[in-house]
């Protein structure tokens, strides 16, 4: 089951036509690289920087033109957040208590939560792995509660909660223990759940050796309404290679769950972005 998608935009152009595809724009050679039932990010990256260049594939500082989900709510507010796109802070740096398992005053229990765009690192952020993938937790931001099966969730109704949302949510899904257990609770209702569940139910979970596994580096808030949110993370796939990948959010049911494209991935047709540098981004990751 692949859960990123690695298609190209298909108005390329003419020359497409009579080029011989690239085996990355094949969606059945991406779902062969992917681990079955979790995202590997670091295949799919290492797939677009192999495949930049003249046949379309996104190149080094190219910028993704974002689609809006089909299953999104019609009367969401219209109104354009009065806060400045994110800017880039100084890395996350020193150890930070990890917060409580199950708290009761912080994430999606949190009062009047800070509504502002983050422009550096959320403080007193913690770092876990999750598998082999290091993920946030904050007090305030969440998540705030955590089950008997280890699933996070419970994250605060504010901009950093919907980052620190999809990271942990992303990091989740990689771990062959939980990953059916995020798409039932922490995947928005709509097809494209439906169909990542499907396919999930029909493919065993298997887990397979891709080489280090990737880490988040950074984030950007693209749009923030009370009631979804769009963001990149900056995932740093090698020593030399991050990518970006935008994942939308919806606020339902008092808590932010990611939302799927209708093919059953988190990107659709919107290709993982490979970043020349973190420009416009906050840096923020724990490795």
């Amino acid at each position: 089951m692949a859960l990123f998608s690695g298609r190209s935009d298909p108005d390329d152009g003419d020359d497409d036509a009579t080029s011989p595809s690239a085996p990355w724009e094949n969606r059945g050679f991406i779902a062969s690289a992917i681990v079955i039932g979790a995202v590997v990010v670091c295949v799919i990256v290492f797939l677009v920087v192999g495949g930049a260049g003249d046949n379309g594939q996104p190149g080094a500082g190219s910028t993704p033109t974002l689609t809006e989900p089909t299953d999104l709510p019609s009367d969401q507010p219209s109104d354009e957040p009065s806060e400045p796109a994110a800017t880039p802070g100084d890395p996350t740096s020193g150890p930070v208590t990890p917060p409580p398992v199950n708290n009761a005053a912080g994430g999606c229990k949190a009062k009047n939560p800070d509504q502002r765009i983050p422009r550096v690192p959320p403080p007193a952020v913690s770092w876990q792995f999750d598998t082999d993938m290091l993920i946030p937790l904050q007090a305030q931001g969440g998540p705030a509660s955590t089950d008997a099966n280890g699933l996070r969730y419970c994250f605060a109704h504010s901009p950093t909660g919907a980052v620190l949302a999809a990271m942990v949510t992303l990091g989740q899904i990689r771990n062959p223990e939980l990953t059916r257990t995020v798409l039932e609770r922490r995947i928005a209702p709509g097809a494209g759940r439906t169909k990542a569940l499907s396919e999930n139910r029909t493919s065993p979970t298997l887990q397979k050796d891709v080489g280090a596994a990737p880490q988040f580096t950074g984030f950007k808030v693209i749009d923030y309404l009370p009631g979804r949110a769009i963001v990149a993370l900056a995932v740093q796939v090698d020593f030399r290679s991050v990518a970006s990948l935008p994942v939308t959010l919806l606020w339902q049911d008092g808590d932010w769950k990611v939302i799927l494209q209708p093919d059953g991935s988190f990107n659709g047709a919107v290709a993982p972005d490979v970043l020349s540098s973190l420009d416009g981004y906050v840096r923020f990751g724990g490795a």
